[in-house]
């Protein structure tokens, strides 16, 4: 008996719908991958006002009133300062009550600031460094441990990480040449590795000098709203000027782990009022106490 013949070749119908869907899977995931990959980029209404990278111009400064009955609710909001170093103001990150409170538990015990010796790791005094200073620990009171956990939410950064928080006073004339934050001796980076980041909260307003200036940062320095305010060492690269309740937030790293030299930074002298800042330091490895 002669069996019955059936073609194995499919229709060509079938054959040219599927070679269509497989093309436009490919396409998509082509476009996709370079969507991702940054090579292309979906167009914008609104594109030819983008602010440019390093352009300062684009700090929008914005002055909250402040009175007796909504000091404590301050609007607050972060603010993009440079991508070179990466640094950050988050405005009234402190309240008024959180400022007084660090000053007071402070005074009593500031000592002459010393800096780190790069042979030995230990404290050493020096004349690039001459303000006051003292630490308070980590985790000491309820009120410590409410700004700690404050910072780890800003900073993605876990509270285990952190140093203890120094708390500094600049009288008139006194200064902190630029320096760096991170390590460059093996002594210091045996407790919770190098330093990645660093926030400085501002405790007081500042009447004259006193600003933080990155000297090696890359920007239009004098595009700042605040330009015409500061002193002529803030001058001399992209500076932020003291407010109290205000934190400044720089790494040290860069994203690949290297050591970021454009986050150069110091205080300048201060010429009139009166200065305090709490500065935070945080390691890549948690930091014990």
């Amino acid at each position: 008996m002669v069996k019955p013949r059936y073609s194995r070749l499919p229709t060509r119908k079938s054959s040219s719908l599927t070679m269509v869907l497989t093309m436009l899977v490919m396409f998509t995931f082509v476009i996709l991958t370079l969507l991702a990959l940054g090579f292309l980029s979906i167009p914008n209404s609104s594109g030819g006002n983008l602010p440019k990278a390093n352009d300062l111009s684009s700090i929008v400064r914005t002055t909250v009133g402040r009175s007796e009955e909504d000091e404590g609710k301050r609007e607050q909001w972060v603010e993009l300062l440079s991508w070179e170093p990466r640094s950050f103001i988050y405005h009234n990150f402190l309240t008024k009550e959180e400022c007084e409170y660090l000053v007071t538990m402070a005074k009593p015990h500031m000592q002459k600031s010393t800096v780190v010796d790069s042979e030995t790791g230990k404290s050493k005094d020096s004349r690039v460094r001459t303000s006051y200073g003292t630490f308070l620990a980590r985790g000491r009171d309820k009120v410590i441990r409410k700004i700690e956990k404050r910072i780890a939410d800003f900073t993605f950064l876990p509270v285990e990480h952190g140093e203890g928080l120094q708390v500094l006073h600049y009288e008139v004339g006194q200064k902190y040449e630029p320096h760096y934050d991170y390590f460059l001796d093996e002594f210091s980076t045996r407790n919770g590795g190098q330093r990645i980041a660093t926030i400085l909260m501002y405790l007081t307003d500042v009447e004259e000098g006193g600003e933080t200036v990155f000297p090696a940062a890359k920007g239009n320095f004098s595009s700042v709203p605040w330009w015409n305010e500061l002193s002529e060492c803030g001058k001399g690269g992209l500076s932020v000027k003291p407010k109290m309740g205000d934190a400044l937030l720089f790494w040290s790293m860069k994203p690949d782990a290297t050591l970021d030299t454009s986050s150069l930074h110091g205080g300048c002298p201060l010429i009139k009022g009166n200065k305090w800042s709490a500065t935070k330091w945080i390691r890549v490895n948690e930091y014990k106490v």
